[in-house]
């Protein structure tokens, strides 16, 4: 029961510090979808399938809003599912902030937040130039070229069809997507400490070539203990630096938890999550390659 307590707290504490992030994130995708009108749909016009080069450096802002936002936006069909990939790939949640508390790990930062924005821009622009026309029609989503098709709207109003101000409609969302990463963070940290941190990092520090692969699964987990805990392995030598970048690419903060939240094609949503695990799988396993052969 103590153990359970100590968990609870904890991934409480841990959720709630999202709530700022959230919240702000939330009420400008509110604001956006009030007033979107022209304005955005001249803009995607000309720019929407190129929104993969701002969409990784937004990525790298160490918090969880932006990944919310583009999940938020892709649902609504406003950005495409390369731009969309970009900011889930470059988000990299708290690892910043723990390197750059680490003089030692600076070099390390500058390596890492390279590595995901040059991997998130080449990612993003291949999905949306050369296979764009290649991916199933019902798998890609997102924005399809035409600015007429977004479908930016949400119920705003309530029971007696009033119009709601948008702090509410955000505070709703907010909470909603609280209650869902509050009880992930809690399966999660009951795992961690049932199995012992030590032990993870031992069977982490076993698995050889296939670390990456791993590193990768961890870091799906919507909550930033995961983006902690891959960090924090590193620094203590038990993970390789392929394996922190695999675990940091797919780790994409509360953004795959939204996107599940916010996006009604099942479909979509797994091919997404599945196509995150695999691309940061891929770029892990091929960071581990080139030192090995330039060893």
């Amino acid at each position: 029961m103590e153990l359970f307590l100590d968990v609870l707290g904890e991934s409480l504490v841990d959720t709630a510090k999202m709530l700022p992030f959230l919240f702000l994130a939330y009420l400008f995708i509110e604001y956006v979808e009030h007033r979107h009108g022209e304005k955005i749909e001249a803009v995607l016009e000309r720019s929407g399938r190129w929104g993969a080069i701002p969409a990784s450096l937004l990525g790298c802002v160490p918090q969880c809003g932006f990944s919310a936002i583009a999940s938020n936006f892709y649902s609504s069909k406003v950005i495409t599912l390369g731009t969309l990939m970009a900011v889930f790939l470059a988000t990299s949640d708290e690892a910043i902030p723990l390197l750059a508390a680490e003089p030692s790990q600076w070099v390390t930062l500058v390596l890492l937040v390279a590595c995901k924005v040059a991997f998130a821009i080449v990612g993003g622009w291949l999905l949306d130039i050369p296979l764009r026309h290649v991916l199933p029609h019902s798998l890609y989503g997102g924005y399809e070229g035409h600015a007429d098709d977004v479908d930016c709207h949400e119920e705003h109003n309530d029971e007696a069809g009033n119009a709601q101000p948008i702090w509410k409609a955000a505070l709703r969302h907010t909470l909603e997507i609280f209650v869902f990463i509050f009880a992930f963070s809690l399966v999660f940290g009951l795992i961690v400490e049932g199995v012992g941190e030590d032990v993870f990092a031992d069977a982490l520090g076993r698995m050889g070539f296939f670390q990456p692969v791993v590193a990768a699964l961890v870091g799906l987990i919507p909550n930033c203990a995961a983006s902690v805990l891959l960090t924090q392995l590193y620094v203590e030598g038990a993970l390789r630096f392929s394996s922190l970048v695999a675990g940091l690419c797919t780790g994409a903060g509360v953004g795959l938890a939204v996107l599940w939240r916010a996006n009604p094609s099942w479909k979509q949503n797994l091919f997404i999550t599945g196509l995150t695990w695999a691309s940061g799988a891929a770029v892990g396993v091929g960071i581990q390659l080139v030192v090995a052969l330039a060893g």
